[in-house]
């Protein structure tokens, strides 16, 4: 069932016990937006755990509170809610979403969400889901401290290119003005977020040699290769920014294999065709212009059927 904020809100106030989870492969909205809500809750006196079935981004290493993040039980854990961010789909979240026994509560801003939750808070329009935490918490009491600002700043300015992508408004700008205001400071989280430890750039410089330019210069992509450390390959978010940004081209591909589950993770990032679209024929999904997927197989197998994809989308556009 689809509610509302208040909707949402009232679920958690019910709850004595909650579990937070987010998607695999975390970005800062993920993250950020986990975060700010744990923090809220146990403002409230609510019981609160955060689980992830993945490994932490280094790049966010600076935000609070990381440590209280677990791997989800091998077991079913009872709990009165749980609840799932920034995510539109249960298989998002990896083992999380199986280990739990209790009512269930999406807050998202995926087009493609599929309403696997008891309730689903979903507002498309939103930049990302830290500004709909935002709300929530000021409708509930309005009292925003600095570390869930700090959050819910980076949350939003991560999932929206620091303001240059389509999907930062009006209302996406206000909403970072309001979290400045309760004492994120934009110019020290930027720079946390652009200090990169040495083996990142090196595993940056590998990535690009990878990258291919196909379809008439409007498709271009590049792989993770298997040989890059594992600690490199967890933190590679924001390479695919790179062959999104050569001039002519509509759609950037980054593919990330894992040899240990044969499978291959794929990004999706463009300028004008609606990735999510596309996203969603291959069992994933996203946004319009930001958007991903897993496929099973070897990176071999499964990239010339994904630029064959690519390349009929493009054609069917128009683009």
């Amino acid at each position: 069932m689809r509610g509302t904020s208040s909707d949402a809100l009232r679920e958690l106030a019910r709850a004595r016990s909650v579990v937070l989870t987010t998607h695999i492969n975390p970005d800062g909205d993920a993250l950020g937006s986990m975060i700010a809500l744990y923090l809220f809750l146990q403002r409230r006196g609510i019981q609160v755990q955060m689980w992830l079935d993945d490994n932490l981004p280094v790049m966010y290493s600076f935000l609070p509170h990381l440590d209280k993040i677990a791997r989800p039980p091998i077991t079913p854990q009872p709990v009165d809610l749980f609840v799932v961010l920034d995510a539109g789909d249960a298989s998002r979240t990896g083992s999380s979403g199986h280990n739990y026994r209790g009512r269930s509560l999406n807050i998202d801003h995926h087009l493609s969400n599929s309403d696997f939750a008891d309730l689903t808070f979903v507002d498309e329009t939103a930049a990302a889901t830290g500004v709909m935490i935002l709300r929530m918490i000021e409708e509930a009491d309005g009292g925003v401290s600095k570390e869930m600002a700090t959050c819910l700043y980076t949350a939003i300015a991560t999932d929206c290119g620091f303001f240059r992508y389509a999907n930062t408004d009006a209302h996406t700008l206000h909403a970072a003005a309001r979290l400045v205001g309760y004492g994120a400071e934009p110019h020290t989280i930027s720079e946390q977020l652009q200090t990169m430890p040495l083996s990142r750039i090196t595993a940056l410089s590998k990535v690009l040699d990878t990258l291919e330019v196909s379809g008439c210069g409007r498709i271009a992509s590049v792989m993770v290769p298997p040989g890059i450390a594992s600690t490199d390959v967890e933190d590679t978010e924001g390479f695919i920014d790179y062959p999104r940004n050569i001039a002519g081209v509509e759609v950037a591909i980054m593919f990330k294999p894992s040899a240990e589950k044969e499978t291959v993770k794929l990004s999706f990032r463009s300028r004008r065709l609606n990735v999510s679209d596309l996203a969603r024929s291959l069992g994933g999904g996203g946004h319009a212009r930001a958007a991903g997927c897993t496929l099973k197989g070897s990176v071999y197998e499964v990239k010339p059927r994904v630029l064959t994809r690519v390349l009929e989308a493009l054609r069917e556009a128009g683009l």
